[in-house]
């Protein structure tokens, strides 16, 4: 005869209880929405609730906002005079301006922002906007009206930012969107430390297209292994404003630091238009205008 493991036996009597006990739901073994962990030894039950898991796309339309919530650099998130005892290092984050419906609407205990990379504090993400997962924690209510809920962002976050292309998704949309090295476009505005010419800053650039040598950037080496990391710039294009200043828009590889590539980061980027043109060069604002990759869910869709 055959004889079925304890486990499965016990899991299988546990779920047709819960279903008959409940009124509703249905046993699922490979994704649940709940599970419980039943210690016979202790004679006690605990329950874990699954997250849920939001994919869309934000456009962030001013700068010094960051992504995430940032933890005050002084107390740690404690609470402190820098801080106006809030424990922010700022205001708000797109994570909590997208959020706040979603948890009030979910009765979550919290959320995640999860983004296909991040754009600086001071830059902004406009165009197509950046794919992103938001994760509600624990969540009570998982039938939400996820249309109204992009209105409430929208409405409650208007002029700051703004989301599109929301719907449910899966954890594993969380893991496609941190692997994935998408490309992505930059507008960038530069100012030159010396007067260039129309000519000398496209064949600057036109000579900087292919392989970029990457290392570390100085301002992120101290959370960032010091690696030279090998990237590629796609195509560039400008338009001289002035003798000393210029908007370049980029397509680039992904993970590839704009800012190092025009300012060349003494020497830790190579190629870096200062060098090239000869002039030292800054960005002095900068624009993503969009993040893209096949793999993505929405493009998937067509």
């Amino acid at each position: 005869d055959a004889y079925e493991p304890l486990k499965h036996s016990f899991n299988r009597a546990v779920g047709k209880e819960f279903e008959r006990t409940a009124g509703r739901g249905t046993v699922d073994f490979h994704h649940p929405d709940i599970s419980f962990t039943v210690d016979l030894a202790t004679d006690s039950v605990r329950m874990h609730v699954a997250s849920l898991y939001i994919y869309g796309r934000y456009r962030k339309l001013v700068r010094g906002i960051p992504q995430t919530h940032w933890p005050c650099r002084k107390c740690g998130g404690k609470g402190c005079p820098a801080c106006n005892y809030t424990g922010k290092q700022y205001p708000e984050s797109v994570e909590e301006l997208i959020a706040g419906p979603f948890i009030a609407a979910a009765e979550a205990e919290g959320a995640h922002l999860h983004g296909a990379g991040r754009e600086d504090i001071d830059a902004r993400m406009l165009g197509t906007g950046r794919p992103f997962v938001l994760e509600l924690i624990s969540p009570k209510r998982r039938g939400l009206d996820i249309p109204a809920l992009t209105e409430q962002v929208n409405q409650t976050a208007v002029g700051k930012v703004e989301i599109s292309g929301a719907r449910v998704t899966d954890k594993a949309t969380v893991a496609l969107l941190k692997e994935t090295h998408a490309e992505k476009t930059y507008r960038a505005v530069v100012a030159f430390a010396g007067e260039v010419t129309e000519k000398q800053l496209q064949e600057a650039l036109a000579g900087m297209i292919g392989p970029i040598a990457q290392r570390t950037p100085t301002r992120v080496s101290h959370r960032r292994a010091d690696l030279v990391r090998q990237r590629r710039l796609i195509s560039a294009a400008a338009r001289l404003f002035s003798p000393t200043e210029a908007e370049i828009t980029l397509r680039t590889e992904g993970g590839l630091y704009v800012k190092e590539l025009i300012s060349g980061d003494d020497g830790r980027t190579h190629p870096n238009l200062s060098e090239v043109i000869g002039v030292p060069t800054r960005v002095s604002a900068l624009d993503v205008l969009s993040v893209d990759s096949p793999a993505f869910p929405d493009s998937l869709e067509g």
